[in-house]
């Protein structure tokens, strides 16, 4: 699917929807991805900031599938762990950035140039509307070429 489609299913899909995230802009070549969490009744904690919940979910698939999408069919791509640090309480309009550098691409594509599996990391900042830090996120994102099975002669 290109981009403005994704970007719309996104947009639908109903744990974005429901919990007000919106994915704003997403490149025709899926490396660069901004999403936005605006704060509304029901996405507020107990004390009238973002819930961490939506703050986490605003940054949960892209990684996995900008580095999919680069990569193409040949790789396996998954979500591997998380991690979500709180740095200041969100209010009003959050955002966060993601840009895949077409060197990471190919650092991925080395270290798996054969079986070998790969491990990284990759980081985004959730910030507010004057540019103020609200939470840092890791995601791990497990790589490995697509093994393909030797068909027996015939």
């Amino acid at each position: 699917m290109k981009a403005a489609p994704s970007r719309r299913v996104f947009n639908l899909w109903p744990p974005f929807l429901f919990a007000g995230i919106r994915v704003t802009t997403i490149s025709p070549d899926f490396r660069d991805v901004r999403v936005e969490l605006r704060q509304h009744w029901y996405n507020r904690n107990y004390v009238g900031t973002h819930f961490g919940g939506s703050l986490f979910a605003m940054t949960d698939p892209f990684w996995m599938i900008m580095v999919m999408r680069n990569l193409g069919p040949d790789y396996m791509v998954w979500d591997k762990a998380a991690e979500i640090e709180f740095v200041k309480p969100g209010r009003g309009t959050v955002q966060a950035h993601f840009l895949l550098e077409p060197a990471v691409i190919e650092e991925i594509r080395a270290a798996t140039a054969g079986d070998e599996k790969l491990l990284r990391w990759f980081d985004t900042e959730v910030r507010d509307a004057g540019g103020d830090l609200v939470a840092r996120v890791r995601k791990q994102i497990y790589v490995r070429r697509k093994r393909v099975e030797a068909t027996p002669p015939a």
